[in-house]
C-alpha cells in the first residue's frame, strides 16, 4: 500500500519544478507589420542545476540545450500569428529531438512609439513527457508596457492551465516582468524577473513556486536583434544558472 500514501503525498505538494521552457521572454509591443513574416531563434542552457529530472519520466534540464524556432507573420489589425516549430531539445550527450510545438495569436491595442500599451496573446502546444508531465497545455499571456526616452518596462501576466496528462493540475499564475535602460540606439541593458505564484485560487508561498531573475542586453546589430541574458533561479526553481538568448533573423520579403 505504500504506493497510494506517495500518490497522496504528490497530490498534497506544491506544483513541481519545471525545467527551463522553450522560451525565456518578457512579450512587449513589438509586432509585425501586415505580410510580414518573422523569425526569432531561443536557444537556452542550464549552466547550473538539479542534476535530476524536473518532472517524473523527464530528462534532467541540466546541460541540455533548448532550440526553438518562432516562426511568425503579421495579420493586420494587431494581430499576429506564430509557430514554435520544432520545440527542440540537445540532450548533454549530443542528441537532438524534436519534442512538440506550440501555435499563438498575439493581439496588440493600436498605441504610439512612446507611451503606455496593451494587448494579449494565445497559445496552446503539446510537449513531449520527456520536457512537461502535460502533453497538451494552454496559456493566455496579458501584456502591458511603456516606453519614454531611455527608458523601457513591460509586464506580462500569464494564465496557465494544462489540457492533459496525468493529472489534472489547477489554473496557475505566472508574473514577468521586464525594466529597460537605452544606452545608445542599439543597446538596452535591463533585468526581466520571471515569477510563479501558484494556484489561481491560492496566490503566494513564494518559495513554493519557480523564480528566475536575469541580466540581459538587447542589441541591434547590421538588421539582426538579440537579446541575451544570464539568469539566476531561486524558490522552488530546479535551474539554478541559466544563459538564454533570442536571435531575430532578418527576413526581407512580405508574403
Amino acid at each position: 500500500m505504500k504506493w497510494h500514501w506517495a500518490a497522496f503525498l504528490i497530490a498534497l505538494a506544491p506544483l513541481p519544478a519545471q525545467a527551463a521552457p522553450e522560451e525565456i521572454q518578457v512579450y512587449m509591443d513589438e509586432l509585425n507589420a501586415r505580410g510580414e513574416p518573422g523569425l526569432d531563434l531561443h536557444v537556452n542552457d542550464v549552466l547550473q542545476g538539479t542534476p535530476g529530472p524536473a518532472v517524473p519520466g523527464g530528462e534532467p534540464s541540466l546541460h541540455r540545450w533548448r532550440v526553438t524556432p518562432e516562426w511568425s507573420l503579421g495579420l493586420g489589425g494587431g494581430f499576429e500569428a506564430g509557430a514554435y516549430l520544432p520545440l527542440a531539445t540537445i540532450a548533454p550527450d549530443g542528441k537532438l529531438r524534436a519534442d512538440g510545438v506550440k501555435v499563438r495569436m498575439k493581439w496588440l491595442a493600436p498605441h504610439g512609439d512612446t507611451g503606455f500599451y496593451w494587448g494579449a496573446n494565445y497559445e496552446v502546444g503539446y510537449s513531449s513527457q520527456l520536457i512537461d508531465d502535460h502533453h497538451w497545455n494552454n496559456e493566455i499571456k496579458l501584456i502591458g508596457g511603456w516606453r519614454r526616452g531611455r527608458w523601457l518596462a513591460a509586464v506580462n501576466g500569464n494564465i496557465d492551465f494544462a489540457l492533459s496528462g496525468p493529472h489534472a493540475g489547477p489554473v496557475t499564475f505566472d508574473l514577468d516582468e521586464k525594466l529597460g535602460y537605452r544606452l545608445s540606439s542599439t543597446l538596452t541593458l535591463g533585468v526581466e524577473t520571471y515569477n510563479g505564484l501558484g494556484p489561481l485560487r491560492s496566490l503566494g508561498r513564494f518559495a513554493a513556486y519557480d523564480q528566475a531573475t536575469f541580466l540581459a542586453a538587447d542589441a541591434h546589430l547590421g538588421g539582426w536583434d538579440i537579446n541575451a541574458g544570464i539568469g539566476k533561479g531561486y524558490g522552488a526553481n530546479a535551474d539554478h544558472l541559466i544563459a538564454k538568448f533570442i536571435i531575430s533573423v532578418p527576413l526581407r520579403h512580405r508574403l
